[in-house]
């Protein structure tokens, strides 16, 4: 990786929040009755399932929400990994400089980390989930059930695809005009940069290559060694 901790080291904010700063126009805080009302729509469509597995893309990759007693990798088809979620003005942006975040998008496949909740606390792991990935509603990439196959097993996981009807929804965007996004955006959680980072190390430790983030690593770190006059 050309991308490394020097690069994020340069762009980290000078404090790290994890105070849910309030929600956007349009948006309201989602309560834990939300969060109960979604788990129960969602094991509604799925009541038989013997085993509650989530399907991670990106940060929950690197940072889960959750408990889990097993992980596995796992390829999901018909959803690709995307930076198409924006325009992120708090987290990991700013209204100067805001930031695009991964989430899954129509078409292709996707390689991830499949994580299995403990049976006996299904719903404290979904509210957790649910704190962390839906913390405003309505969610502009709401959870949906995917199959992903993991070895010779076809699992039944819970996963976040990109409402493309949401106004939220980025597309079009070249890799050099992505990369552009990610070395500069920085909010009260960190940098994109360190997003990127962190998602392609845990997925190459994984035994993952993803060449769409392969490529956007070496990009970004080009531009902030050039904004910051790095030598490589």
């Amino acid at each position: 990786m050309r991308l490394s901790e020097r690069h994020v080291a340069l762009l980290q904010p000078d404090t790290i929040s994890e105070i849910l700063p309030p929600p956007p126009e349009g948006m309201h805080a989602a309560t834990r009755d939300d969060h109960l009302a979604t788990m129960a729509e969602l094991m509604a469509q799925e009541p038989k399932l013997p085993e509650i597995w989530i399907f991670a893309y990106g940060s929950l990759i690197w940072k889960p929400a959750c408990d889990f007693v097993e992980i596995r990798t796992g390829l999901v088809r018909g959803w690709h990994r995307a930076f198409c979620l924006g325009w992120n003005n708090r987290h990991r942006g700013s209204d100067e400089n805001p930031g695009l975040m991964l989430a899954l998008d129509r078409g292709g496949a996707c390689k991830g980390a499949l994580y299995r909740l403990p049976p006996d606390r299904i719903e404290d792991n979904f509210v957790k989930l649910f704190e962390r990935e839906m913390s405003w509603r309505p969610s502009p990439f709401p959870p949906r059930w995917v199959n992903a196959r993991s070895g010779d097993r076809v699992i039944r996981a819970l996963t976040f695809c990109i409402d493309r009807q949401s106004g939220r929804y980025v597309t079009g965007l070249s890799n050099e005009a992505i990369a552009d996004v990610l070395a500069k955006a920085v909010g009260s959680r960190g940098s994109m940069a360190e997003y990127l980072f962190a998602t392609v190390k845990h997925l190459e430790d994984m035994g993952i290559q993803d060449p769409h983030l392969w490529q956007l690593q070496e990009l970004v770190a080009r531009r902030i060694e050039a904004a910051y006059g790095l030598d490589r």
